[in-house]
């Protein structure tokens, strides 16, 4: 699919700013600016970077980001109060994000205002925010649980008042993907002017489907965070995000993959919170091959079981030796430990590694396929010498 400046899907991260509102997730200064340095690298085209109104220190970091001078565009998150909006001038942004609770559950008990008190707060704030030439983002929370026709109402004054995008948050994650396809659409029809950003939650494991949804419904902007971060179940994941546009849906975003791997064990250690083995794309083990006939059609082509190339997104195929193993893999994984077998030693091991495997429960590792390689080789030997023995006269 080709795309235009006008079409291209843009990806906003959020790992510095929803991400760290993991429970119990701290980001070091240094971690920070590593962290914004490596998706500036790969292309990431904004990241949210903070929320200033939280203190000195926040403010600190972002201005550590700031002064990096990236290609991303930096936007930080601001209620919609122009305090807030203030010390994210401090900083030294040119954009913000002002966020408002659109649901009318929200509007009650939590904010006990009304629907005028949201539109005066939005108008106060984005007229402020656009005297001091900002680029903003109208921030929808609760969107997906709001009154459609008052999204379009709010849309239409951040449009009138010359806001640049409205932020659809399924705030709950309670969406499936055809419900977010219908809002986002309805939304887009109505108010065509004011482009649509996308942030979407995994509280029910559905926050990478429903950004995609949301793409595909006519939004252009998506959020993310590195690893799916983000409170209780998390944020729609980076690295499936675009992979997904990519392989599913042909939109190239334009992002470097190759570091997928790089930036998530990076993540990872920083956050606290270590990548599983499984994780989508970039866990260590999702391209690990053990079954007899998964891994016979791996090694004969890899496309027949691999959705893409391992290496597209810095990881590497990986063999297992196990209970569901077959002659195949096992000469192909002893000939990448550098033991070249015959079809027969092949067939003469393959029982000793399944019934090991049985036994420790697990694939075998590179250490105990030697061992069993030579206990099997010592075994042949002494019964070729025993045949050899009751041959004498």
């Amino acid at each position: 699919m080709t795309t235009t400046a006008d079409t291209m899907v843009i990806i906003d991260d959020t790992t510095l700013r929803d991400g760290e509102q993991t429970a119990g997730v701290v980001f070091s200064r240094r971690e920070k600016v590593a962290i914004a340095r490596m998706l500036d690298e790969i292309g990431v085209h904004e990241l949210e970077c903070g929320i200033p109104t939280m203190g000195k220190e926040e403010q600190d970091s972002i201005r550590a980001i700031v002064d990096l001078g990236l290609n991303a565009r930096l936007i930080t998150w601001n209620r919609a109060v122009i305090s807030d909006i203030e010390a994210s001038i401090a900083c030294g942004v040119s954009a913000v994000d002002i966020s408002l609770s659109v649901s009318d559950m929200m509007i009650a008990n939590k904010l006990r205002k009304n629907r005028a008190w949201v539109i005066d707060q939005l108008r106060t704030a984005l007229s402020f925010a656009k005297e001091n030439g900002l680029y903003v983002s109208v921030g929808g929370e609760d969107a997906s649980r709001a009154d459609t026709a008052f999204l379009v109402e709010l849309m239409g004054i951040a449009h009138e008042l010359g806001g640049d995008r409205f932020r659809f948050c399924d705030t709950l994650g309670i969406l499936d993907p055809f419900l977010m396809y219908e809002k986002v659409a309805a939304l887009r029809a109505a108010v065509p002017e004011l482009p649509i950003e996308v942030h979407t939650h995994n509280d029910l494991g559905m926050a990478t489907a429903n950004a995609i949804a949301g793409i595909r419904a006519g939004a252009r902007f998506v959020n993310t965070t590195v690893n799916g971060l983000g409170e209780r179940a998390g944020n729609a994941a980076l690295e499936e995000v675009v992979m997904g546009l990519k392989l599913a849906c042909g939109i190239d975003p334009g992002i470097e993959t190759h570091r997928f791997h790089e930036i998530s064990r990076f993540v990872g250690t920083a956050s606290g919170r270590p990548v599983p083995d499984w994780k989508p794309v970039v866990g260590k083990r999702v391209f690990s091959h053990e079954s007899g006939v998964h891994a016979d059609g791996v090694i004969k082509n890899p496309s027949n079981y691999e959705g893409f190339d391992p290496a597209e997104v810095g990881l590497s195929r990986y063999l297992v030796l196990g209970k569901h193993s077959g002659t195949s893999i096992l000469l192909e994984r002893f000939k990448e430990l550098g033991i070249v077998l015959s079809r027969q030693e092949a067939v003469r091991l393959m029982d000793r590694v399944r019934e090991k495997s049985q036994e420790v429960r697990r694939p075998l590792k590179d250490r105990e396929l030697r061992r069993l390689y030579r206990y099997s080789n010592q075994s042949a030997t002494v019964a070729q010498g025993r045949a050899a023995c009751s041959d004498l006269p």
